[in-house]
């Protein structure tokens, strides 16, 4: 299907902000409950939009999260404002709320959260916070596309939302991204700050007097090209017509291996709170013998270079790259999110195509390295 969408654009004549890209947008919108949707070069270039949409000045600050890909809170350093990061949620490695209250002061614009993993936020409480201190929210919803939060579509409950279509996502555009939001203000700024700040003159009296269009700032930014081509959205449509199905595999999938890996001394399942949907972009369980002498790169090298399972890690807290460490960020700023990432986290593989034995082989390999590296440390 994905092959006949691109064959499509092809013989057209329209390959960049065509029908493809109106009628994607269009229908994301509605798939999401937004008034408005925006389609972008990549997920990077969708959160580089909504940190633009802020407003913010040099010195003003933006309370996030230090679990995420870098490219959260990369444009807040670009545009000269100080990313405060807060702590994460133990069981979630989702933003905590009463971190982020106790973060508030009188510089802070906006408050920026990650729905991690497979599920959303709180975001009642973060909405709170927001409202009663006047601070905008963005949604990073990269890794939950359809999830759910008390029958709320991510990217439609703070004031913009942002989403990938990287490859490794729930669905993909080869690389693209989407912007929501219901505010008209915010809208509006969208066109130009998409399109290098492109405006068309308000006293133009032909196509070509003054010129074909005017070049402007929006919120003390010039505009850079963030659109998504022709393509790109045609493979978009297409997926999206697939994502609550290949979220529901994902969930299938994961409640499987969860079901191989219960008993597993060593090793806790995700925990899934009750009140929103989950759509398992990554599988998290976590590692619990570091604590009782079995170091978890141990653990990781003996599952790599033995068993074959390739584990990676989801995020190095941000505050800990050079980018940050240069400015003065320090290890022990957010304790909880750094004993998650040190001690107990680990993302296993997780796809839709993955087949049950596929599975057993993953949770086999798991298994087979907690005996080993209990036998050899003697306490096995």
């Amino acid at each position: 299907e994905e092959l006949e969408a691109i064959e499509q654009v092809l013989k057209g004549e329209t390959f960049t902000m065509g029908p493809q890209v109106e009628a994607f947008q269009k229908e994301w919108a509605e798939y999401c409950g937004t008034e408005y949707a925006f389609a972008t070069s990549s997920g990077t270039t969708a959160c580089n939009l909504a940190v633009q949409l802020l407003g913010l000045k040099p010195g003003d600050e933006v309370i996030t999260t230090p679990i995420t890909f870098i490219a959260t809170n990369a444009e807040i350093l670009r545009l000269g404002g100080v990313p405060v990061f807060a702590d994460v949620q133990y069981e979630t490695h989702n933003i905590d709320p009463e971190s982020v209250k106790e973060k508030i002061t009188s510089r802070t614009k906006a408050i920026v959260v990650v729905h991690y993993g497979t599920q959303m936020c709180d975001m009642d409480e973060i909405m709170a916070v927001a409202r009663e201190n006047d601070l905008l929210v963005v949604e990073d919803a990269a890794h939950v596309p359809g999830a759910e939060y008390k029958g709320k579509k991510a990217g439609s409950i703070g004031d913009i939302g942002c989403f990938s279509f990287h490859p490794l996502k729930n669905m993909t555009t080869f690389e693209g991204g989407m912007l929501t939001t219901n505010s008209d203000s915010i809208a509006e700024k969208v066109y130009s700050l998409r399109c290098i700040g492109l405006k068309n003159y308000e006293d133009q009296r032909d196509y070509w007097l003054p010129y074909h269009y005017d070049v402007v700032e929006v919120n003390g930014v010039i505009g850079n090209n963030f659109r998504m081509d022709e393509v790109r959205a045609a493979v978009g449509r297409v997926q999206l017509r697939k994502l609550d199905r290949l979220n529901a595999k994902r969930l299938e999938l994961t409640q499987y291996v969860n079901s191989l890996l219960e008993t597993v001394d060593g090793i806790d399942l995700p925990f899934w709170a009750p009140d929103r949907t989950q759509v398992c972009y990554l599988y998290n369980p976590r590692y619990k013998l570091h604590s009782r002498g079995y170091p978890k790169d141990d653990f990781l090298r003996i599952l790599y270079y033995e068993e074959g399972i390739q584990p990676i890690l989801h995020y190095l807290p941000n505050y800990l790259f050079s980018v940050y460490r240069r400015r003065g960020y320090k290890k022990g700023l957010c304790p909880v999110a750094e004993k998650v990432f040190f001690e107990e986290t680990m993302t296993l593989p997780m796809h839709p195509r993955f087949t049950y034995e596929d599975l057993e082989v993953m949770a086999r390999g798991i298994r087979n390295a907690i005996a080993k590296i209990k036998k050899r440390r003697g306490k096995g």
